[in-house]
């Protein structure tokens, strides 16, 4: 069960680049939990599977050296449906279909990736924990990041910020 959590259905697994593919799969599972609970349901979803993802990645790493391992890809669809909060809840808002907003889900996903893969600042401070909750926090700050920049994004679009 923590190997099937962790991989995410065995995404992990595809090469190359199963982050990406974990980031991708992600997509897809965030558009379907929105049509059922809303964005809501994606925040709810984002918070169970960070919890989630610290306890399978902490059984699937216990008694090794590598505590973050490529196939463990539950930690990048924590971040990216962080990093797809905004898109969700200006749907909600404004009572629009949530691919109607595909230059937010674009941007979200370009922009986790972009934060995941350089790990600046504290994302790298999570990642070097070297244990299940920095694997997971590192792409909840990654997603966080990505949201703020979404949202500033979604802000400079509509001449809010200007």
């Amino acid at each position: 069960m923590t190997h099937l959590i962790a991989t995410f259905f065995y995404v992990g697994h595809m090469r190359p680049a199963p982050g990406t593919w974990g980031s991708l799969a992600a997509l897809p599972a965030a558009w379907l939990i929105y049509a059922l609970l809303g964005p809501w349901g994606l925040l709810a979803g984002a918070v169970v599977s960070y919890f989630v993802g610290v306890w399978a990645t902490k059984e699937e790493t216990r008694g090794k050296e590598n505590h973050d391992p490529s196939e463990i890809v539950i930690d990048e669809v924590c971040g990216q449906w962080i990093a797809l909060l905004p898109v969700a809840y200006g749907a909600h808002m404004m009572s629009a279909n949530i691919t109607a907003l595909w230059p937010g889900w674009i941007a979200a996903f370009l922009l986790f990736r972009l934060f995941d893969i350089t790990k600046w600042g504290p994302i790298g401070w999570a990642d070097r924990r070297n244990d299940a909750t920095g694997v997971m926090l590192d792409d909840v700050i990654a997603g966080l990041f990505a949201a703020v920049v979404v949202i500033v994004l979604a802000g400079l679009s509509h001449g809010l910020l200007m």
